[in-house]
């Protein structure tokens, strides 16, 4: 075997090994993308939701519940895309493409009146009941998505930031419905400003969503 031809051959694999490195690291910073997109919030695309009944079903579907749980009925007639886990409770995001914001934040806030709401800011409107915060939340990446993230109190306490939601709600106000005194001057306020982050288990194409009826809940 002469020398030339092995030079070529050691160029040849070297050529490929190169390619393939370049392949992985691509695969890697799609994946890393794909990730940070969610966690950032605002990513869920129309092809990611399950497919889902129609409006005027779904309407009819939460005006007919004899369940007043707004968890509940949510759970029950939107498809659910992530858990997003906190220090000892989680939050719940959905989503669907059958609804514009104004559309969704009146079918809830008829069936289930909530305590507070605030004005649409950002493309965005939080509601607050008695023990969930649910917010609706245009898709950045989407405008044909409006997400719906369901979060507890003890959620929103240990890990929403109060200089976030204090944009929607006074910060007395929100003090009064969380129960809790100096929230937004505490030194172990959160951070978390909705629809993914902190510990995010994504469930997209994969949700437990099972439709609704009247009377659905958990």
């Amino acid at each position: 075997m002469s020398c030339s031809f092995c030079c070529w051959r050691g160029i040849d694999l070297c050529k490929k090994s190169m390619l393939l490195i370049g392949l992985l690291l691509l695969l890697i910073l799609l994946g890393a993308c794909s990730s940070r997109g969610m966690q950032d919030g605002g990513s869920i695309r129309s092809e990611d939701i399950p497919e889902e009944p129609p409006k005027s079903e779904i309407t009819e579907t939460i005006n007919h519940s004899s369940n007043y749980e707004v968890d509940d009925v949510i759970e029950a007639n939107f498809p659910r895309m992530v858990t997003v886990e906190g220090d000892s409770s989680n939050a719940e995001v959905y989503a669907t493409k059958q609804f514009k914001l104004s559309e969704l934040s009146s079918v809830i806030t008829t069936a289930i009146k909530p305590e507070e709401i605030s004005d649409v800011k950002d493309n965005q409107q939080i509601l607050i009941y008695p023990e969930h915060f649910v917010t609706l939340r245009e898709s950045d990446e989407d405008q044909d998505v409006v997400m719906i993230e369901v979060a507890s109190d003890e959620f929103v306490r240990r890990n929403y930031s109060p200089n976030f939601l204090s944009t929607y709600f006074s910060l007395r106000l929100l003090e009064n419905m969380l129960g809790v005194d100096n929230w937004g001057s505490r030194q172990s306020r959160g951070s978390y400003t909705g629809m993914g982050g902190l510990g995010d288990s994504s469930s997209r194409g994969n949700t437990t969503f099972r439709g609704g009826g009247p009377g659905t809940g958990k």
